[in-house]
């Protein structure tokens, strides 16, 4: 959005065509991308948000830390396998799945249990590794339930709409490709832009902001785009696998089964108990060369069940593997015992096509280069979220210098929908997002279904915040909104000690550099938004 000029591109040359056409496909997309963006960028950090979100596990971690400094001695995998193992038959003998993480890479930490229950929903219980019994079951305080960071995760590419949700989102990056394109094309000075700021100059301020931040992270921009519809590509372009494979489930399943090179097993019917499964964790561990992550019975109970042994994938194979994410795996017929697969470490299923996916898929996530990478990728996601404000921003900045009369009798009309959906999109994102953590803590922990509770706090905020931004002249809902949202970052630490009695002071010192990081780095972006309120009162009151 940052041009000279918005003539129709039959006004003008190429350069005006793309002009006019980065123009308005960066506008009518430029919230929705923001919006992408921002929760893409916080999902870069979704491991830590996840783990402030859940308080009740901080103490059985700082539990388990003690007692491996301790040395205190801990049941070994084959006895936390048992008692996974028991837990299961007891609890959920039906279930079609069980995966059992018996502890972490080093033979310590958690001992913990997942299935599948009726609702298809994929649940798990922490159990304890001394005794084998189900921690906090009916005695302490039951976890929050709580989607934590995976919630920006989703919504970054499906926006919880499933596969509606999906396609809007192939659809926005597409546009968002387009606007690139057409904004280097429309630039004649890309790189001296680069170098160009001047400040307090209004329109040009923005402008320049805009061109900065694009231009400092435009590769990383197309990159993101690009690698984004690459690992959705067969949901965007269904029409060879509906020809082959037809619909419905039973054909997705035959889909994946033969892109993955492996077929799902098949129950007999025939009983068959569920044998020991220390020796095929330990056969497996060998096959893979990696440390034993997880243990999953297909269809256990069953002559047809399969036990499939996963690995650990340490910290130096995040650095030096671009599909770090795919671990080794060996998965053997529990009746016989014979080995039907072997998968290794950074391998990906189905052969080179898998693999470029996958690769594609490390790109994208940033499953690679560890925390170094993590915090590049944070970097240039904030710049890309500033490219999509400060093009909204400056598409309106301009005309309230000069009216340039786009729709005609409507164009009045049209430029106040563009300042509300601007004010609701920036500021009343960010306030939802900061009111998610706030429900977090605010939500009774008992109620039912309290993991959507707190989306609909997301949802409901951010409705708000857009009636809002209507109802109030654009300045004043600018203004009021950012300062709900610098309250809301700025006192998280305050509800947070008043609601769990944890502080940042405790967290240093108990080196809890997850929970430290977000409280602090909610704080920044609170200081950000006093900054932005500063300078708009300023601004008003000369």
């Amino acid at each position: 959005m940052s041009t000279p000029a918005t003539k129709a591109p039959s006004q003008g040359g190429f350069r005006q065509a793309q002009a006019w056409l980065h123009t308005w496909c960066g506008l009518w997309f430029s919230w929705l991308l923001f919006a992408v963006f921002l929760t893409g960028t916080l999902a870069v950090f979704d491991e830590p948000i996840t783990h402030w979100m859940t308080p009740e596990h901080h103490a059985e971690e700082a539990a388990a830390a003690a007692k491996k400094e301790k040395g205190e001695p801990t049941a070994d995998r084959a006895q936390r396998l048992a008692w996974g193992m028991a837990y299961m038959a007891r609890h959920h003998p039906g279930a079609p799945m069980w995966e059992l993480w018996p502890s972490d890479a080093q033979g310590g930490g958690e001992l913990r249990v997942f299935w599948f229950d009726a609702n298809r929903e994929y649940v798990g219980v922490t159990l304890d590794p001394v005794t084998g019994k189900p921690l906090n079951d009916g005695a302490g305080h039951a976890a929050r339930a709580t989607q934590g960071g995976h919630h920006f995760v989703d919504f970054h590419y499906e926006l919880h709409a499933g596969t509606v949700g999906l396609w809007i989102i192939g659809i926005a990056t597409m546009a968002m490709l387009v606007a690139l394109v057409s904004g280097v094309i429309t630039h004649k000075r890309i790189f001296k832009d680069f170098f160009t700021f001047r400040p307090k100059k209004g329109q040009r301020s923005w402008l320049d902001a805009h061109n900065a931040v694009a231009v400092l992270t435009l590769p990383f921009q197309f990159m993101i785009a690009y690698t984004g519809l690459v690992i959705s590509g067969t949901s965007f372009m269904p029409a060879p696998k509906v020809l082959h494979y037809g619909t419905g489930p039973a054909a997705q399943m035959r889909f994946v089964s033969e892109l993955s090179g492996s077929e799902n097993p098949v129950a007999t019917g025939r009983a068959m108990p569920v044998p020991v499964l220390e020796p095929f964790a330990a056969r497996g561990q060998e096959r893979m060369g990696q440390p034993v992550r997880a243990v999953v019975i297909d269809h256990p109970g069953d002559a047809g069940a399969r036990i499939g042994v996963y690995g650990w994938n340490g910290d130096d194979d995040a650095l030096r593997r671009l599909s770090a994410a795919t671990s080794g795996m060996v998965q053997f017929s529990a009746a016989t015992g014979e080995v039907q697969r072997v998968r290794l470490p950074g391998a990906a299923d189905g052969g080179a096509a898998m693999t470029a996916q996958s690769a594609m898929g490390g790109l994208h996530m940033v499953t690679f280069g560890g925390w170094p990478m993590k915090w590049l990728y944070f970097l240039c996601g904030l710049a890309g979220t500033a490219m999509m404000g400060s093009g909204a921003v400056l598409f309106i900045v301009k005309r309230r210098q000069k009216h340039l009369g786009e729709f005609g009798g409507a164009t009045a009309r049209v430029y106040r929908l563009v300042e509300a959906l601007n004010v609701a999109a920036i500021a009343g994102l960010a306030i939802a997002c900061v009111g998610y953590l706030w429900a977090n803590r605010l939500v009774p922990v008992g109620i039912g279904h309290r993991a959507d509770r707190e989306l609909q706090v997301f949802f409901a905020l951010w409705a708000l915040a857009l009636v809002h931004a209507f109802v109030r002249q654009p300045a004043r809902a600018w203004r009021e909104q950012l300062g709900a949202l610098a309250a809301l970052c700025l006192l998280l630490p305050v509800v947070n000690f008043l609601t769990t009695g944890d502080h940042l002071l405790a967290q240093l010192l108990r080196s809890d550099w997850e929970s430290l990081g977000v409280e602090l780095g909610v704080m920044a972006f609170g200081l950000a938004a006093l900054g932005a309120l500063r300078h708009l009162l300023r601004k008003g009151a000369r």
